[in-house]
């Protein structure tokens, strides 16, 4: 009975160093030395100063700024609360902000119909990326808050849309905080 206490009480602390230790510090040291940025969570910055990371979303609430769509995750965008609200279709308080949300967008440009990715959240709520369509939704309303013409606003969403992965898998999108980062170079705002 000891022997078989002394092998198993050998065997956890040996599994814990291995699978608990050794593993995860070879895999981050593979992953920081041949996908640094990757490894790093791809942070973008400017100016100088790091403002985001490419793969997590961030709320935009000034009229100046494209707005990505909307987050359930903690008080939005919190990816230590990352999921979604698991709100059924049928569920009031779902409707009631979806019908908010509609009635803002219906506001700020009344003859577009309203993308399905401005009213909707992603599973995660840290979803980063728009559709193309919800971008060039947002146009007049930054056009008349930055005092740009629309046509520059739509050339700077196509130069920013991201294509299909291999030209085959998944949809156009368009990074809202790289967009937001190309906006501001092109034309600070006032």
């Amino acid at each position: 009975m000891l022997k078989q206490f002394k092998i198993a009480f050998w065997m956890t602390i040996v599994t814990t160093i291995l699978c608990g230790i050794v593993y995860p510090l070879a895999v981050t040291g593979a992953a920081r030395a041949l996908f640094s940025k990757q490894a790093g969570g791809t942070m973008l910055a400017a100016n100088g100063k790091v403002v985001g990371s490419k793969w997590i979303g961030q709320s935009f609430i000034s009229p100046e700024y494209f707005h990505p769509r909307p987050s359930a995750a903690g008080n939005g965008y919190d990816p230590l609360a990352s999921g979604g609200s698991n709100l059924g279709p049928t569920n009031h308080q779902l409707t009631e902000r979806i019908q908010v949300d509609a009635a803002k967008l219906h506001e700020e440009n009344p003859s577009t119909p309203i993308p399905t990715d401005l009213l909707t959240t992603s599973g995660s709520g840290l979803d980063p990326e728009i559709s193309p369509e919800a971008a060039y939704f947002q146009v007049p309303r930054i056009a008349k808050a930055r005092s740009m013409s629309e046509p520059e606003l739509r050339s700077l969403i196509q130069k920013n849309t991201i294509p299909r992965q291999w030209g085959f898998l998944g949809e156009q999108r368009v990074n809202v905080l790289e967009l937001n980062l190309a906006l501001d170079t092109a034309r600070p705002k006032h």
